[in-house]
């Protein structure tokens, strides 16, 4: 099936030589996540995102108990396309039954992904929210393995996942440079928090690629609000929905600008957003486009920025307790 590439942004990836859609497929809603999902959604969806010029899908075997990757497996097959048409990268060490970072399990982890995936290789293996586990394992004793498993060919390049950005500076400080290739932060560059941005010279620094996820702040930033079990204060929900309220009252969306706030930073390769339909693919990628023909709504952005003032950068914790 031929299937034509309009003009998505492509950009590099840190040293890997890669080139990423600066729209990135987050398929843990495959993994009905965020509610049911058909095999026929999944797969429709997917296909639309590559036509519409998305070459880069992310997953895990946590989503949805696997059912993530199994889903997105499906939808990539039905593409029918060369398998250098596309960048997959999957995670290692977080499971529905807990996290184990053991060199065993992950080397195990990678043989079940690439199954589920109907794949041979995945072209990025990144260890899956770091924070839960010791960083001194990830360091010596996790890396280690995949690099292993980078020798066997079944990865092409090791990522690192989680949300205190302190947890990247204390491996990549701790790793022979070049051993990462890639971090996966998330809910760090949106709107309300864009702390991220501090530490982009020191991973450019390092030659390493900077992937972002969750633009809306896990739904903070959408009309419909966040789940109930979402870990921020009542002050910083409050706030998002006052925004929100401002940007529909004036005819705008509050995700499209929040979308385009994280797509204006070029030192980010992709921006991960999930999705789970034709429309949400066909909204996240006209985000894009709009913001490459037209530039960003300033007004608006501005205007969202400071109900968000009393708020800014106000974090909340990764949300599982540790013994």
């Amino acid at each position: 099936m031929a299937y034509p590439h309009p003009n998505l942004e492509l950009r590099p990836l840190g040293n890997t030589g890669l080139k990423l859609s600066c729209v990135g497929f987050g398929a843990s809603p495959l993994g009905s996540v965020f509610g049911p999902v058909s095999e026929h959604d999944a797969i429709s969806s997917v296909r639309e995102a590559f036509r519409l010029g998305i070459n880069f899908f992310d997953t895990s075997p946590y989503y949805g108990g696997t059912l993530s990757e199994k889903m997105l497996g499906q939808g990539l097959k039905a593409l029918g396309v060369p398998r250098n048409e596309y960048i997959v990268s999957t995670k290692c060490g977080r499971y529905v039954e807990g996290f184990d970072f053991s060199a065993e399990r992950v080397t195990k982890s990678i043989d079940e992904s690439l199954a589920r995936l109907q794949l041979d290789y995945v072209d990025i293996l990144q260890c899956h929210d770091i924070e839960f586990g010791s960083l001194d394992q990830i360091v010596n004793e996790t890396i280690p393995a995949l690099r292993k498993l980078k020798e066997a060919g079944k990865i092409r390049f090791i990522g690192i996942t989680g949300l205190p950005l302190g947890v990247f500076t204390y491996v990549l400080d701790r790793v022979p440079p070049g051993t990462v290739d890639v971090i996966l932060s998330y809910c760090r560059y949106s709107i309300n928090d864009s702390t991220l941005a501090d530490l982009l010279p020191y991973l450019k620094s390092k030659g390493v690629g900077v992937i972002s996820a969750s633009p809306l702040a896990m739904g903070l930033l959408t009309e419909n609000g966040p789940p109930e079990w979402h870990p921020a204060s009542p002050e910083l929900k409050s706030a998002c929905e006052a925004a929100a309220a401002f940007c529909k009252e004036k005819g705008k969306n509050i995700s499209k600008i929040a979308m385009q706030y994280s797509l204006s930073n070029k030192d980010i390769s992709s921006v991960l957003v999930g999705m789970n339909s034709v429309r949400q693919v066909a909204e996240n990628v006209s985000a894009a486009t709009e913001l490459a023909t037209f530039g960003k709504d300033q007004e608006t952005l501005s205007e969202v920025e400071a109900i968000l003032i009393p708020v800014k950068n106000q974090t909340w914790p990764s949300g599982i307790q540790q013994s």
